[in-house]
């Protein structure tokens, strides 16, 4: 290579001690400085950020929750059960005589009255039965006529002389054999009168009337004694009142017997309904009929209660609730069913205690009065229960309470 190009030292002079020194040097040490002082920041400004965090962590309230003594409130003791509705009176409507079907008086599901005409069998058959029943009666009237004047003239001869004690006897013979006939006759119309007015069938009672099961024109089987099968017409109920049907257990029915406020009155009792469809529909009855034995097989005994039902509300067939008094009012306890806490087969209630520190509390529950549960144990008059506000409430935690009110509604179903 030529002399005038030179290779370029780019090594460091060495100083004391043997280091080398120069630029780079001194630009390492200061990278180094800056690194241990971004350290020493960090160590003394992190806790100060970590205690400012706390203090706003710490800062926070504790969560506002609705709280209320319960109510107290004056409940009878009652029984609440389950029935069916079934019809005071209920007639399937057959025919006494058989026939041709000519008139039908009703429209169906329509309300009857007692003695109205609702179907008509063609009488003619028994109009010509009759007038031969009476025939027969006009003949052995005219026997027994002639009968007794000739026992007339038999006794007016045997008397004189004339005549014969045999021909007497005789003559009474004769006139009792009229008689006799006189009364076959009599019978005989009066058996065809009565098939001939059952032609015509009736209203047994006011009520409502179903369907009816044959159209006119076709041919009815009718027995007067139920001795054969008979043609179904129609079924009729009866209006105006209605029996409701339910089953005591055998302890509900001990409580009964032993809290109801007149023992010796078993009947007459004063019970409300509550229909189950969502109608409102609440009526007072009376407890009318109590079986005079418990069915073993399923531990119960049948009841009856008897409820007014002028505007036909109540249909048979349907279900509702019955609640039975039992005992008088007396003093309860009561809670929105919000405020309990289920537990399988248990219920607990959130209570706000000293320091307003939510403590749980085990409740034992009766039935709904007034749109509230009952509270039969668990709880005092005093105990502030949380009644809004249970998510974030939990046993052990504080909260800031604010009082809540509790409200009976009369006028609600009882369950």
């Amino acid at each position: 290579m030529p002399d005038s190009i030179t290779q370029r030292d780019t090594t460091l002079p060495t100083g004391v001690n043997g280091h080398r020194s120069g630029k780079p040097g001194v630009k390492v040490w200061g990278v180094s400085l800056l690194a241990m002082a971004a350290v020493v920041g960090m160590v003394i400004v992190g806790p100060r950020f970590s205690n400012s965090a706390a203090g706003s962590a710490a800062a926070v309230p504790p969560p506002y929750v609705v709280v209320s003594k319960p109510l107290q409130h004056a409940i009878d003791q009652r029984l609440n059960l389950l029935g069916q509705f079934s019809p005071v009176q209920e007639v399937d409507l057959r025919a006494q005589v058989g026939g041709i079907l000519t008139e039908i008086g009703f429209k169906d599901g329509e309300i009857v009255q007692k003695g109205e005409l609702l179907f008509q069998i063609d009488p003619t058959p028994y109009q010509i039965r009759l007038a031969s029943a009476q025939a027969r009666l006009e003949g052995a009237q005219a026997r027994w006529a002639l009968a007794n004047r000739e026992e007339f003239r038999a006794a007016s001869l045997s008397q004189s002389g004339a005549g014969s004690v045999e021909t007497t006897d005789q003559r009474v013979a004769d006139r009792r054999a009229a008689q006799a006939s006189i009364d076959d006759a009599n019978a005989a119309v009066h058996d065809a009168q009565f098939d001939l007015d059952h032609t015509r069938i009736l209203a047994p009672f006011d009520g409502k009337i179903g369907a009816h099961q044959v159209s006119v024109g076709n041919l009815i089987s009718g027995n007067r004694y139920g001795t054969s099968a008979t043609t179904l017409l129609a079924t009729i109920m009866s209006t105006g009142r209605i029996y409701f049907n339910f089953d005591m257990s055998e302890s509900d029915y001990g409580t009964f017997l032993r809290d109801r406020p007149n023992p010796g009155d078993v009947l007459a009792e004063n019970v409300t309904l509550s229909v189950d469809d969502g109608s409102g529909i609440t009526r007072q009855g009376k407890l009318d009929f109590i079986d005079n034995t418990l069915d073993r097989s399923s531990g119960t005994i049948h009841a009856r209660a008897t409820f007014p039902d002028e505007d036909f509300a109540l249909t048979p067939g349907g279900f509702a609730r019955i609640d039975v008094q039992i005992a008088p009012p007396k003093p309860a306890l009561l809670l929105p069913e919000a405020a309990l806490l289920p537990d399988q087969t248990t219920y607990s209630v959130l209570a706000v205690g000293p320091h307003n520190v939510v403590t749980p509390k085990l409740v034992t529950v009766g039935d709904l009065r007034g749109g509230l549960r009952v509270i039969t144990s668990g709880l005092t008059a005093t105990d502030k229960v949380v009644i809004d506000g249970i998510p974030v409430a939990h046993p052990g935690a504080k909260v800031s309470p604010r009082d809540g009110s509790i409200h009976f509604d009369s006028n609600q179903s009882q369950r």
